[in-house]
């Protein structure tokens, strides 16, 4: 069952509070283990709680003890109702962090400060961010090493042709069907893997998969390639991902709390997925990243890692944005990670701004056009940091 869950999760923002949910415990948890298909009530209970939800094991990303500050700033004037707004996106938390200081922070849901959510794909970033620490630190030579150097059970595969860099950017070639809709799609068939012993789960179904392109011509969205870049992360450095973030970031940048990456059916995190923290320390990592990659005093990522991974990449057919090295961008020079159901963590480095919000859309995804006012949402963020600044 914890294989279904794993799978089902591939997919893939001053203080205040609106009015509270009623009280979430236990008993609201789902007892099956398929995201999509839980009611609301069921997933504002297990999204606060994945590390409750029945069958699934956690790692824990350690903090440290000192916590990188972020004090209050002025409240910024959007001009909109941002309780009306967080309700329509059924915001669990929102917060505005602009020039290193909290310009608007709100809960609802019955969430607070003190609290973690998931982030599904959101995490996509932090793995990414572990392998430009893992190339920093000496455990990956080069982008340009094919994964097989690193993932040795994938030789003899279609990933033989792949570099650390196409699976970055999810343009390996590789055939790989991300419709949750479809039964017979990869997301669907990975489900009934079984595991094999001393290989990741991840590593014994994207060995079958066939080439549909040449590698580096293709971006398709494939998070079970997110999960072999985790993979690859803990083979080279010898540590679990939850270790070397906490090492690399959780504990010298200052994160407030601990956190916890959900495991996969073969005890390896599920690196395209499933990072639960708080929401001011989702806005941290995103602080963490416009600070250039400094924690500690000291830079985690080799230089020019950060303006390679945060802008265009591979073209996705979306005007005015593009991939990065599991970022999501813009022309105008931000960036996003982004998550299933309304997480995200927004950088401008322009306007020095990190919007992170945590959220239960009513869908994965957005078909009801919440997606699309977020983004409006992040513009009208951006234009009132520019009127200021006038």
């Amino acid at each position: 069952m914890r294989r279904y869950l794993a799978a089902a999760l591939l997919c893939a923002a001053t203080a205040g509070c609106s009015a509270p949910a009623p009280t979430q415990t236990t008993e609201n948890l789902p007892k099956d283990q398929n995201v999509l298909f839980w009611s609301q009530d069921q997933r504002d209970a297990a999204f606060r709680s994945m590390e409750k939800v029945p069958k699934v094991v956690v790692n824990t990303i350690r903090a440290g003890n000192s916590v990188f500050p972020l004090p209050e700033g002025k409240p910024i004037d959007l001009g909109i109702d941002v309780d009306a707004h967080m309700a329509k996106q059924r915001n669990a938390g929102l917060v505005i962090v602009q020039d290193g200081k909290i310009r608007l922070e709100k809960y609802a849901l019955g969430f607070g400060p003190a609290d973690r959510w998931t982030s599904f794909s959101v995490a996509k970033s932090f793995t990414s961010t572990l392998v430009g620490a893992a190339v920093k630190d000496g455990y990956i030579k080069s982008l340009d090493d094919k994964v097989t150097v690193y993932i040795p059970g994938l030789k003899g595969s279609a990933y033989d042709d792949v570099s650390v860099e196409q699976l970055l950017t999810m343009t390996s070639g590789v055939k790989w069907n991300e419709d949750y809709t479809d039964p017979k799609s990869d997301v669907a068939l990975f489900n009934l893997q079984k595991p094999v012993a001393g290989e990741d789960i991840t590593v014994s179904y994207m060995k079958t998969l066939p080439r549909e392109a040449p590698a580096g011509s293709k971006w398709v969205y494939k998070t079970g390639e997110t999960n072999l870049i985790g993979v690859l992360v803990s083979s080279a450095t010898g540590k679990s991902l939850s270790d070397y973030l906490s090492e690399k970031v959780w504990r010298p940048y200052g994160m407030e709390q601990d956190a916890v990456w959900m495991l996969g059916a073969t005890g390896h995190e599920i690196s395209g997925c499933c990072v639960s923290a708080s929401l001011k320390d989702y806005a941290r990592f995103g602080q963490f990243i416009l600070g250039g990659g400094v924690a500690g005093g000291k830079s985690v990522l080799p230089d020019g890692w950060l303006a390679a991974a945060t802008t265009k990449q591979a073209g996705i057919d979306i005007p005015g944005r593009g991939y990065g090295y599991q970022w999501w961008t813009n022309d105008d020079g931000s960036f996003a990670a982004q998550g299933i159901f309304g997480q995200g963590i927004f950088i401008d480095p322009k306007r020095k701004l990190v919007i992170a919000s945590n959220g239960n859309w009513p869908t994965a995804t957005d078909p009801e056009g919440v997606g699309t006012a977020r983004e409006a949402f992040y513009k009208t963020v951006q234009a009132a940091v520019d009127k200021e600044a006038k």
